[in-house]
């Protein structure tokens, strides 16, 4: 996926196993975020930043949306303990993550595993990719994308 293409769509349960299509969402911004597992730090800074900036994403008719191969029951967990009221995305068999290119090799003490990188798109009302995040900083992720979307709009 590269910038100017258009979003694949997809139709995934979320912590409520309430399905989303990404075209459920025509006619608004989305922010697709991909992120590797919940209850984890750098995760959890991640999510908590988007949910402290929805008011802001509400008010630019963005619609949040984090995609992670998590279960169903662990989003739940995660969004009750952190009370992250914007939907979460399962994804087990990872194929939206890999339709998207978000699944890397990454080391860590000295294995080597696949994994899921931290990435984000910003995609227009249209459906399509206007902006890629890769290296993101989570403590500035939220005022990135809100600065980037006042631009684009």
């Amino acid at each position: 996926m590269k910038t100017g293409d258009l979003a694949l769509n997809f139709n995934l349960a979320d912590q409520n196993n309430n399905f989303h299509s990404l075209s459920d969402y025509r006619g608004k911004w989305v922010l697709l975020y991909f992120y590797p597992k919940d209850n984890t730090p750098g995760c959890t800074r991640e999510a908590c930043s988007f949910r402290d900036a929805l008011g802001s994403f509400n008010k630019l008719s963005i619609q949040v949306l984090g995609i992670s191969a998590d279960t169903t029951a662990s989003h739940k967990k995660f969004a009750e303990k952190f009370k992250l009221s914007f939907p979460l995305l399962s994804d087990p068999e990872k194929k939206v993550i890999k339709d998207y290119d978000v699944l890397a090799k990454k080391k860590f003490l000295g294995k080597e595993t696949l994994g899921i990188k931290r990435m984000s798109f910003l995609i227009d009302p249209n459906g399509k990719i206007v902006k890629i995040y890769q290296n993101i900083r989570v403590a500035d992720h939220a005022e990135e994308i809100l600065r980037d979307q006042a631009e684009l709009a």
